[in-house]
């Protein structure tokens, strides 16, 4: 295992690895069957951290969380501006840390760190939290026009608990990506980062917590709780304020937590980005659960059609971006 400050080959420094943990209800805790797995690196086999693994029981103790927060908390009742205000400053925090998550995705997903910290962190990672942001308070319904003199009209309200299932390619776009939005409606939620590269996602989640994500309500924890250390959630605290279950990231396997997060009662909706035989399984445990809507992105690889009047040095150096663009040595060509 590779030690904290390491150079990674020149690419970069090894960054601390801080968070290992599930994180429910706003605190870093073990899985309850206490089960972890390896994250390693891509480039050498390395392992990297040991990742507390979710299962269906760390499922429901998410969903639960996210299910009180949706139904009895503050978060869906806020007005949109308040919400936007505290997504942006989850923004500005992700840019402060740019250089943190950019280095856990290289490392984890073995990517190029100043491609990713430009690219993905702070344009697309941060870049996706300031739109929604300023989408927050722009959700409006419709006045219709009756043919009787009834009065109609539309109004959006949040779906519920949203679970989230991101892929492993661009791990802080994905999780900012459809975080964002859900946060800007008023949902709460559930993330399954990929297992493969759940590093960001644990950070990501501590850094929705230093933003205000959300309110924060008082609960008694046991002292026998082995929480890890996060910003606002000190372990050695009885009486604790933090939040009450509006985002929880629960790194785990897609047989287990994936299929426990998409078949769950009290989901209110899914959305995955991977495989379309995985895509399948969730549209089927939608439909022997609760019917709940699912979105789905998926398949497909890079697909170009070059036409006959097309500038084909042009197209052959997009055709190689568009393969290449997560390997590393593709930057060095």
């Amino acid at each position: 295992m590779a030690s904290d400050g390491e150079d990674m080959g020149g690419l970069f420094k090894m960054p601390e690895i801080r968070f290992t943990k599930l994180f429910i209800n706003g605190c870093f805790v073990d899985a309850v069957s206490g089960r972890t797995f390896e994250t390693t690196d891509p480039r050498t086999g390395d392992v990297i951290a040991s990742i507390a693994e979710g299962d269906k029981e760390d499922i429901d103790l998410a969903v639960k969380a996210a299910r009180e927060a949706f139904d009895q908390g503050k978060w869906p009742r806020m007005s949109g501006s308040d919400r936007g205000r505290i997504i942006a400053r989850f923004a500005d925090l992700v840019e402060q840390h740019a250089d943190e998550l950019a280095a856990l995705d290289s490392l984890d997903a073995g990517k190029l760190p100043a491609v990713t910290k430009q690219f993905e962190v702070l344009a697309s990672g941060a870049g996706s939290l300031r739109y929604f942001a300023g989408a927050a308070d722009k959700i409006h319904g419709e006045t219709l026009k009756m043919q009787t003199r009834f009065q109609g009209y539309t109004l959006r309200e949040p779906v519920g608990v949203a679970g989230i299932i991101i892929p492993w390619n661009v791990p802080c776009v994905m999780f900012c990506l459809k975080v964002a939005p859900a946060l800007a409606a008023g949902c709460t939620m559930v993330v399954k980062p990929a297992e493969q590269t759940p590093l960001s996602a644990l950070y990501l989640a501590d850094l929705a917590k230093q933003a205000g994500i959300p309110s924060r309500i008082r609960i008694l924890y046991s002292e026998e709780q082995n929480s890890e250390s996060c910003s606002t959630c000190d372990s050695n605290l009885g009486s604790k304020s933090i939040p009450d279950g509006v985002v929880n990231v629960v790194p785990g396997f897609g047989a287990t937590a994936g299929a426990a997060l998409a078949s769950h009662m009290q989901v209110d909706m899914v959305t995955f980005t991977g495989s379309t035989q995985v895509g399948r399984r969730i549209m089927e445990a939608s439909a022997q659960s609760n019917l709940k809507p699912v979105y789905l992105e998926l398949g497909g690889k890079s697909p170009l059609v070059v036409f006959d009047d097309a500038d084909l040095d042009m197209a052959v150096e997009l055709a190689v971006f568009g393969v290449l663009y997560n390997k590393v040595n593709f930057f060095f060509l």
